[in-house]
């Protein structure tokens, strides 16, 4: 059986001159050599007539049957990429298609590298992301995970230095566009480094977004976004209920601060949670889990068009751009919705016993359902429908009580008690249709930046 592997070779924009000898001895004693034309034409006028071109520009999929039918027959293989093929580049992609046995990888410095080098910029600490791939189109409020600039938008909430690939279309005025919509400000700085490795290779340093905003830079790029470091953090959850707008006069419609508090631990959330809001209100609950889930996104419903205002208002306040609110009456539109790890509703508009039986459907195996309740009756209807669909639940009264001034002392006024259902799907329960998952492998191509291509 042969030991022959493909070799995934790294290659820079300054082409064959750039390259090691061992790499240009083995690019020699390939017979085929597949890569991006670009990349196929930096090093082709080096090789002798005998090697086989195979451009793989929008045949990305076939190259992992083009490898193996090489292997296959004992000849030598090569897979040009551009810097480090194992940094958002085609190296995984290779390996999780035909094995780790079969690939070698010999990269050129990242350009990510480069371009931290190019601006004196450290990056041991930068988040690295990708948007080169499909036009993903302008940011808009309330975009999803599937939007293109989703990973960027969000590194930036996480990190204060994200270095990211760019693409043709998803450039680096749009990325600063998207910051700017998503309410970053003077907090942060945009730095491109333009056709790395060339003659005319440009470096834009420290721009303002606005600035960023309406230029057009030299492709292919790098940007590298710095956050501002002076402003003292935010708490994760447990904000005050005044720091959220709200109905005025105050009608009851925020969850208060210490249901919001029992009501966010009862869902169990991890980072990464995909998260309901049936009834956001003001939107304190399902904002605050975006800050708990800050890996996974909430989608939040709510039917009054004052309420749903100001829930985009506090997500606005608190950037939340792993947040989606839609204006409207549940259960309409839920079905477009991701099966939840959690849900809260903190108000049906009527249709209680309908969304229990379709949030237990939907929810993951290991998620919960957590609802609150000032009244006896709809308490009453969520536990018989909860006792119908055969799940798991139990109940928490909370009475809490804030100390308020009298003269010059103090005592304790007592806040509505609420009941805090909290029910898990039963693991013989039958699951209601979902949509089919969209094909995870054209995705992941999309994705692959000009580093591994």
């Amino acid at each position: 059986m042969s030991d022959l592997r493909c070799l995934i070779l790294g290659i820079l924009d300054d082409g064959w001159e750039g390259l090691s000898a061992a790499g240009r001895a083995r690019l020699a004693a390939s017979r085929i050599m597949i890569g991006a034309r670009r990349t196929l034409d930096l090093v082709a006028p080096h090789l002798g007539g005998d090697i086989e071109l195979r451009d793989m520009d929008g045949a990305l999929g076939k190259t992992p049957e083009w490898v193996r039918a090489a292997l296959a027959d004992c000849l030598p293989v090569t897979v040009l990429a551009t810097g480090d093929p194992l940094c958002h580049g085609i190296g995984r992609f290779l390996i999780d298609k035909l094995g780790a046995g079969k690939i070698e990888v010999q990269p050129a410095p990242s350009t990510i590298a480069l371009a931290c080098a190019r601006l004196n910029k450290t990056w041991q600490d930068a988040a690295i992301r990708s948007c080169h791939g499909a036009d993903a189109g302008e940011w808009f409020e309330g975009a999803t995970p599937e939007h293109g600039l989703y990973p960027i938008v969000r590194a930036v909430a996480e990190h204060t230095r994200v270095a990211a690939f760019t693409g043709p279309a998803n450039s680096p005025d749009r990325i600063a566009r998207a910051l700017l919509a998503a309410g970053y400000g003077d907090d942060l700085r945009i730095s491109v480094a333009a056709r790395l490795c060339l003659q005319d290779e440009e470096i834009f340093t420290d721009l303002a977004l606005a600035e960023a905003a309406t230029r057009e830079f030299p492709a292919p790029n790098i940007v590298v976004i710095d956050g501002a470091t002076a402003s003292a953090p935010r708490a994760v959850f447990g904000f005050e209920d005044a720091d959220f707008v709200q109905r005025q006069p105050e009608k009851g419609l925020i969850t208060k601060l210490e249901a919001r508090a029992v009501s966010l631990a009862k869902l169990g959330l991890r980072a990464d949670s995909l998260v309901w809001d049936i009834g956001a209100g003001s939107g304190s609950v399902g904002l605050e889990a975006s800050r708990i889930a800050r890996l996974g996104h909430v989608w939040a419903i709510e039917k009054n068009s004052a309420d749903a205002a100001n829930a985009r208002e506090n997500a606005r306040r608190l950037q939340a751009t792993n947040y989606t609110l839609v204006e409207g009456k549940a259960p309409d539109g839920l079905d477009a919705w991701p099966d939840p790890d959690a849900v809260f509703i903190g108000g049906s508009g009527g249709e209680l016993a309908q969304l229990i039986a379709l949030c237990l459907a939907r929810l993951k195996l290991a998620g919960r359902l957590v609802m609150n309740f000032v009244t006896i009756e709809n308490l009453a209807t969520a536990t018989a429908a909860l006792a119908a669909a055969g799940a798991e639940w139990d109940v928490t009264m909370l009475s809490a009580a804030r100390s308020q001034p009298i003269l010059d002392m103090h005592r304790l006024a007592a806040q509505n008690p609420v009941w805090i259902v909290t029910a898990r799907r039963s693991p013989s329960a039958t699951t209601a249709a979902r949509p089919e998952p969209v094909e995870g492998q054209s995705q992941d191509l999309d994705r692959l930046s000009p580093n591994g291509l």
